[in-house]
């Protein structure tokens, strides 16, 4: 009896002792949370706060003001206070250490006009369950090794169109627009995967109003709006972001519906059930919702659909003309990307997926201009659910975070000769860009990491080495390499401000 009223005791004291130790780790913490600074920055004037330093180029900007100020950086925008990331270690923080806390979204004003942040995989916070469910449908249906196996030929047949429009304007020595055909490209694998049909065409004389749709989104999400940082001028819409995208997203909303109510009535003359296997992703939804094994409905859809054209159309297509704009600029640089390929494709006549873990020095230009020009330069904002500590910094709940990986790309302490396109540097190194790697992450990390990131590494190779295999290029009106512009334009995804146009000139194998 006295032994187990001494181990009664003995428990209690434990549970005592535990209780006053947590109270005071969490005072502890409260304390040194209290006690740390906020990060700094440069003086605020009233009212806007640093709005007037932004620029035209946010990522520039932030990177100059970096330089003073340190890679934690503080900025009032209205407002609206953020925090600026740009080194690795910060970013690993926040993209990492962080994540939960760091993983809520910071809408912009033309998202929230259409209601999309509510419905959203990309804008949803990580805690909602709707959030969980569209990540997991996105993962199984659309992403998992399984699927991109599913869509290889595909993405094949795709690109082998690509290239035989290519040949068309070689045969009549006429320059192409880069981002146009790869964008193309990108948009008819997509929407092949989605819904079994094209959407672009490669025929100049058709006009594309889905192309125009699309880009017309990304605009509107990304462009500069005064109710980002003062919302209660939201109802005004100064800049037109509001309208907008409303007009883009309702297009396109209406193709989707168009889509999926075409399968629905199809669906109901059927008696048996197709092979899944056959189904395209919108097929897949409809068969889980049919079950009973989702609940979603069309407004969802339309939503995430949303969502996937974006992450897979413009974000590959400016990286591909990104990447032949570097390689124009550098020939010797090219001359040898050409020589492995060549080396390892010989007279095959066109390149597969399967090749590309043949090509490091192709993949190292890939990784090259992923860490010079990433698509999204600030990521998709961040927001804090609660108060936290980044670097020793305080950065209070309600912040918006923004890691800009376009200037820990073109850090000196991180890259030696950060401005120079050298894929060299990546050659003999596990460098990744899938989230691992804080100082590449142009897609992000963790359970925010872009959705498209595993077709993205799929599509841009296959495409910048069919481009290079199948031709030698040429910049029209005897334009020298070293003179070719490569001015940015800062949206959601960071295009060249004038687009690269080169002549194909077809290559005998």
């Amino acid at each position: 009896m006295e032994f187990i009223l001494g181990q009664a005791l003995f428990l209690l004291f434990c549970f005592i002792l535990s209780c006053f130790l947590i109270i005071c780790t969490t005072r502890s913490r409260r304390k040194s949370f209290e006690a740390a600074a906020t990060p700094p920055g440069p003086p605020r004037l009233p009212i806007i706060g640093n709005i007037h330093l932004v620029g035209k180029n946010p990522h520039h900007s932030f990177a100059n003001l970096s330089k003073t100020y340190g890679p934690v950086m503080s900025l009032k925008f209205g407002s609206l206070n953020t925090v600026i990331i740009t080194s690795p270690e910060a970013a690993k923080e926040v993209l990492r250490t962080h994540d939960q806390v760091l993983s809520w979204r910071s809408s912009t004003n033309s998202i929230r006009s259409i209601n999309h942040h509510e419905v959203s995989v990309v804008w949803l916070p990580p805690s909602s369950a709707r959030w969980r469910l569209l990540r997991k449908l996105s993962v199984t249906l659309l992403f998992s090794p399984q699927r991109i196996e599913a869509t290889k030929a595909l993405r094949l047949n795709k690109v082998k169109e690509l290239v035989s429009f290519m040949n068309e304007s070689s045969e009549r020595d006429e320059p192409v627009d880069i981002s146009r055909a790869s964008f193309i490209t990108a948009l008819n694998i997509i929407s092949n995967i989605l819904f079994s049909v094209d959407l672009g065409s490669y025929d100049l004389k058709k006009s594309n109003e889905f192309q125009d749709a699309v880009i017309g989104v990304m605009e509107a999400i990304g462009n500069p709006d005064a109710a980002n940082y003062f919302p209660f001028l939201a109802f005004l819409d100064m800049q037109g972001n509001r309208k907008a995208m409303k007009v883009a997203s309702e297009k396109l909303f209406r193709v989707f519906r168009g889509f999926i109510d075409a399968k629905i009535a199809k669906r109901s003359l059927r008696n048996s059930r197709e092979n899944v296997s056959t189904h395209d992703f919108v097929d897949a939804l409809l068969d889980l919702t049919k079950e009973d094994e989702v609940e979603l409905n069309t407004n969802d859809f339309v939503h995430l659909l949303l969502d996937l054209f974006g992450a897979g159309t413009d974000t590959n297509s400016s990286t591909v003309e990104w990447a032949m704009a570097e390689l124009l600029r550098s020939p010797k640089t090219m001359t040898r990307a050409q020589a492995e390929i060549d080396h390892v494709i010989g007279q095959k006549g066109f390149v597969e997926e399967s090749d590309i873990s043949e090509l490091p020095y192709l993949q190292a230009v890939v990784k090259e201009v992923f860490r010079l020009h990433p698509a999204a330069p600030l990521l998709v904002p961040r927001k804090a659910e609660s108060d936290v500590e980044v670097q020793g910094f305080k950065v209070p709940k309600d912040t918006q975070v923004l890691v800009n990986v376009w200037a820990i790309g073109r850090d000196p302490s991180v890259w030696e000769n950060p401005t120079r396109f050298e894929p060299e540097r990546f050659l003999g190194k596990e460098t990744d860009v899938r989230g691992r790697d804080y100082e590449l992450t142009p897609f992000g990390a963790r359970r925010k990491i872009c959705p498209g990131l595993p077709l993205a590494v799929k599509i841009v190779p296959l495409m910048l080495a069919s481009l290079l295999y199948s031709f030698d290029w040429k910049l029209p009106n005897g334009v020298a390499s070293e003179d070719l512009d490569m001015d940015e334009t800062f949206g959601l995804t960071l295009h060249k401000t004038n687009p690269l146009h080169a002549v194909p000139v077809r290559k005998r194998h």
